[in-house]
């Protein structure tokens, strides 16, 4: 029986000894197992950047200076003087109006001028005469006095005749069509033979000047609101409003920087938006107008904003947005965020995060608060590169 005792000690000490003191390969086992509970991780550190708060607006091309030509005066088209589609310059004549009735009345205002110039020159001389007369008698204060009233009526004939001369010489040379801007010329809506009259509706032709060119957008009166409220809260309006534009259906920005010349006052009440006019050099003509177009219009600037990557950023069912930050001990937590704006493909973050903090931007999804990581530094420009 003591055999048997003895046996039965020595088989629950060793059994004690395997339980509770393991052996290396156990504790190889679960040193792994600490490892495989830490996770990589890409990270970006935030930095400050001084940045352009912009927005993309839709719009339309509108020519810098559009001139309707139309006649001034009443005839048959006898010539027409440009090429449909050609550049004209300021001044150029485009159409000839038949100047024979108006030569003839040009013609006649003359001959009444002249006739009036003659009779002022006797009436005149006999004023004179009569001047000398009433002196001693020789003629009465009555006659006197008709004579010089003579003079003033012929007077005002001569002004009258000049009035109608300069009339008629008006009319004759509205005979001839001139464009009143540098531009481009487009169809023409009349040829020769075609009777014209003076101020008609339908212009004859339309000239367009393109090598500036205006791009009228519009903005909602929130986002309007917004900006004046990040100005007024300290925020700093860019020295001199710019633009970019892109055409529908290219992928490559326009050339030339636009710059914002006004913002309408007037809001549209069907769209709630107002306008916004910018102006393009347009030297080779490469915008015509009505042209539909997106221009990224900067408003304003902002210093030292922390700018965080789309991707590192969830948003909830609720709304809210949240981002995973890594501690100084190397471990994972949920930071709760808010954004105010897209700026290119990143949001602008107004609260919950600071300069210095890093942000994780890839492998996220493996996360749970207080994990372990090995983070691994991405720089902005190679995410941006990812994304595209």
């Amino acid at each position: 029986m003591k055999k048997l005792a003895i046996v039965a000690m020595m088989l629950l000490v060793g059994v004690g000894a395997y339980i509770w003191w393991p052996s290396d390969d156990k504790g190889q086992k679960t040193a792994q197992q600490s490892a495989a509970r830490v996770v990589d991780v890409a990270v970006v550190t935030l930095k400050p950047e001084n940045i352009d708060l912009y927005q993309e607006l839709p719009g339309r091309t509108q020519a810098f200076k559009i001139a309707e030509i139309r006649p001034q005066v009443s005839g048959i088209v006898t010539k027409r003087l440009f090429e449909e589609g050609s550049d004209v310059k300021e001044g150029q004549q485009l159409y000839q109006i038949d100047p024979a009735p108006y030569k003839a009345t040009y013609d006649s205002a003359m001959a009444d001028l002249e006739k009036a110039e003659a009779n002022i020159k006797s009436t005149e001389a006999k004023t004179a005469r009569y001047a000398e007369l009433v002196k001693i008698g020789g003629v009465s204060k009555q006659e006197y006095d008709d004579i010089v009233a003579t003079l003033q009526q012929s007077k005002a004939d001569v002004a009258i005749a000049k009035a109608a001369v300069a009339r008629a010489k008006i009319n004759l040379d509205y005979t001839k069509v001139f464009s009143p801007i540098s531009g481009r010329i487009g169809k023409s809506s009349v040829t020769e033979g075609a009777l014209v009259t003076a101020e008609q509706a339908a212009p004859l032709a339309v000239v367009q000047q393109l090598d500036k060119i205006y791009v009228d957008v519009t903005q909602s009166v929130a986002d309007l609101r917004r900006m004046q409220r990040f100005l007024e809260n300290g925020g700093s309006a860019s020295a001199q409003a710019s633009a970019t534009l892109t055409i529908e259906g290219e992928s490559e920005p326009y050339s030339e920087q636009g710059l914002l010349q006004f913002a309408d006052v007037t809001v549209d009440q069907g769209t709630g938006t107002v306008q916004l006019r910018i102006l393009f050099e347009n030297p080779k003509i490469d915008l015509l107008p009505g042209l539909f177009v997106k221009a990224r219009v900067t408003q304003a600037q902002k210093a030292d904003a922390i700018l965080v990557s789309q991707q590192a950023v969830t948003r909830n069912a609720d709304g809210s947005t949240t981002v995973w930050r890594i501690g100084e001990d190397d471990k994972a937590q949920i930071r709760p965020i808010t954004v105010s704006r897209v700026v290119g493909d990143r949001w602008l973050v107004a609260e919950g995060l600071s300069a210095g903090d890093r942000v994780v931007v890839e492998g996220g999804q493996k996360l749970k608060p207080d994990t372990a990581v090995k983070a691994v530094e991405q720089s902005t420009a190679t995410l941006n590169k990812k994304q595209d």
